[in-house]
């Protein structure tokens, strides 16, 4: 059994893309995921599988699908692939809750960096495997204007949120 991490994006923000955790937590029961929980409500479910990535992904996005009638990307990562974003983090001298990372089923192109757009003099942007860094500057994440067209299908988390989701899928593991 493998511990795995799905970090849903766009769930709970403004309008009509409202997923409650325990909706979440009975839709992967119901796939037969095992050891189930759902970390803040922001789309973050914990569980364990014995099935391979990309076919949980599929299953997990199809239920989504059907629950919430829209589309719902979701990124998978098993906890030794969360503990190793969390230790590439180009940006630990920033405080963390102002540096995130873009979650992607792909790697980034190798142009990631020269696309971005409205790129603050005091933002810095990295990228990883399936991840980009970025870590914002003085106006902060809500005051940004940075927009990366690579990491858009994809979804952030904030690098205090990322380093506790791995801490709770080592204790799954």
């Amino acid at each position: 059994m493998t511990a795995y991490v799905a970090l849903l994006r766009g769930v709970n923000l403004v309008g009509s893309s409202t997923l409650k955790m325990a909706d979440l937590k009975r839709l992967a029961d119901d796939l037969g995921l095992k050891d189930v929980r759902t970390y803040i409500a922001s789309g973050n479910l914990l569980f364990t599988s014995g099935k391979p990535e990309e076919k949980l992904r599929r299953v997990l996005e199809e239920e989504l699908r059907a629950h919430m009638s829209k589309d719902v990307r979701v990124m998978l990562r098993t906890a030794d692939e969360l503990e190793a974003v969390v230790r590439a983090n180009p940006y630990r001298d920033q405080a963390q809750n102002q540096v995130q990372a873009f979650f992607m089923n792909e790697a980034p192109p190798a142009d990631v960096l020269a696309t971005a757009r409205n790129k603050a003099d005091d933002e810095r942007i990295a990228a990883g495997i399936r991840e980009v860094y970025v870590a914002y500057g003085e106006r902060g994440i809500g005051k940004s204007r940075l927009r990366i067209p690579a990491a858009e299908a994809g979804t952030a988390r904030n690098m205090n949120t990322v380093a506790k989701l791995a801490a709770l899928a080592r204790e799954m593991s």
